[in-house]
């Protein structure tokens, strides 16, 4: 059989999967990798350690695939979004890569805002963020000079890792769409961006569509994977694209749920004429032409696995979660604000930090782990009071990652949400969608939408309980007026954080 392979480039580790022309995933690979912490705010992660893993989980691939007689059609990728990249002249890494939940850079951001003002929205579409490239290129800059002065061009994350596989450099429009120096609509690099910053035009990649071939493995890469030099590779696309793909989001009607160690709420836009004012965010699709818009919670699933390592070490999730839906909504007076690294949507916030409010010494462990599901689930409702509030019909959700695992978490989302949940058959997030990519560049099929029919099949759908979404757009209202209480708070604790 022919295959193609999907590659994951996470945060906490890559994973590959071996993709059949049937949609089944034939076999899957996986490697982690240090995240770096080093001061608060700051998150940091070594290039050579994503090529290195990369290189481990394709040869686990290939090797398998060789076993059963088949070939592998194309490679191609989904990447953590933004994190920086900064080559020399030599195209080598000057610093370890600084990451998507780096929010080092408010004063950048300042600036940026300040220099761009009114054209900051029109061109990018998207506020001045800490997550987000160019604020942490302006960071480096300014406090490391010396080496500022050697780079001469940035990769992002799965762009660099595909180098190293190819030997040629493309980013693609999904991911360029996440760096604050592409005009979003124009599908082109900001000149009036970059003129800004004193940025010359060649330190920007070249750009292609996420479909789009890179190139073919190099003699060195072949050599380590044991994959034939002729394997075509494609470009990818952003990990919320590319999990947008695998989910079946490729025309208006659905939106994706989609939650990992952040959490996302995204919607297909057809054209780029929708304006949200940057509320949420507002990229560039995988899909050649289209977009999408997004709302992002910093820390989703990171909430919950932070609460059971600080609070329940070694717990399984299921034990930790067993009891939740014995508990009605609101936890029994408990809400969690999720801001445990700062917030995205809808407070652009890198200060602000989680809350527990109105704990009571009836609260066992169960009441706290439900209240930090809702609170997750919260704040993506508050994206998808966005979109509706600008319009947007938001009836069918698909759900994928964390909050797809567990059945009362997909109940709890249909009621917050007031909206019917669906579950895949077979979940596999942005991996599948860069299956997809890599299937659909092949010529395997004529069209992501096509590619879609056959790889992306729903299973459960979560109706909403009338009753339930009443008393949780209640407890909604409350839970969104703990941001604004605790803001002052958080801000008189910042001095004091380590």
């Amino acid at each position: 059989m022919n295959y193609v392979i999907g590659i994951d480039l996470g945060t906490s580790a890559v994973k590959a999967l071996l993709v059949g022309q049937d949609g089944a995933v034939a076999a899957e690979a996986s490697r982690e990798y240090p995240l770096y912490h080093e001061r608060s705010g700051w998150s940091e992660q070594e290039p050579e350690d994503w090529v290195r893993a990369t290189i481990e989980v394709l040869k686990e691939l290939g090797e398998k695939t060789a076993a059963s007689g088949g070939s592998i059609d194309g490679i191609s990728f989904s990447g953590q979004m933004h994190g920086l990249v900064l080559l020399d002249g030599s195209r080598k890494p000057l610093r370890r890569a600084i990451l998507w939940n780096d929010t080092r850079t408010t004063a950048q951001c300042r600036e940026i805002e300040r220099k761009l003002g009114d054209s900051l929205l029109r061109l990018t579409r998207n506020p001045a963020l800490e997550g987000f490239t160019l604020p942490k290129l302006l960071w480096v800059r300014e406090h490391e000079p010396e080496l500022y002065d050697k780079a001469e061009s940035f990769l992002l994350p799965k762009d660099y890792v595909r180098y190293r596989l190819t030997g040629a450099v493309q980013m693609d429009l999904s991911d360029a769409a996440g760096t604050l120096m592409l005009d979003v609509a124009a599908r082109a690099w900001s000149r009036e961006v970059l003129a800004a910053f004193g940025i010359p035009d060649s330190f920007c990649p070249p750009l292609v569509e996420s479909v789009a071939e890179t190139g073919t493995l190099s003699d060195a890469a072949a050599r380590e994977t044991g994959l034939p030099a002729s394997t075509r590779v494609f470009a990818g696309g952003a990990d919320n694209a590319c999990g947008a793909i695998g989910a079946g989001i490729l025309k208006p009607g659905l939106t994706l749920c989609s939650i990992g160690t952040s959490g996302v709420v995204l919607t297909h836009e057809p054209d780029a004429s929708a304006d949200y004012a940057g509320k949420v965010h507002f990229f560039n699709h995988g899909k050649p032409g289209a977009f999408y818009a997004m709302g992002v919670t910093l820390a989703a699933g990171y909430s919950l696995s932070w609460f059971r390592n600080t609070f329940a070490a070694g717990e399984p999730y299921e034990r930790l979660l067993a009891g939740v839906g014995d508990i009605a909504p609101g936890a029994g007076g408990l809400l969690y604000t999720p801001y445990l690294v700062g917030e995205r949507t809808p407070h652009a916030d890198a200060a602000i930090r989680a809350s527990f409010v109105g704990m009571d010494g009836a609260h066992t462990i169960t009441h706290f782990a439900r209240a930090v599901l809702e609170g997750i689930t919260f704040s993506l409702n508050e994206s998808v009071d966005v979109f509706r509030q600008a319009g947007k019909s938001v009836t069918k959700v698909v759900s994928i990652g964390g909050g797809a695992k567990n059945p009362d978490w997909l109940q709890m989302q249909a009621d917050v949400f007031d909206a019917e949940v669906v579950r895949l058959e077979s979940e596999q997030g942005p991996g599948l969608g860069a299956a997809m990519l890599a299937a659909t560049g092949a010529g395997w099929y004529g069209s992501l939408e096509a590619c879609a029919d056959a790889f992306v099949k729903h299973a459960a759908t979560y109706v909403p309980d009338a009753a339930r979404a009443r008393r949780y757009a209640e407890l909604f209202g409350v839970y969104r007026d703990v941001y604004a209480a605790t803001k002052p708070l958080n801000e008189a604790l910042q001095p004091f954080r380590i």
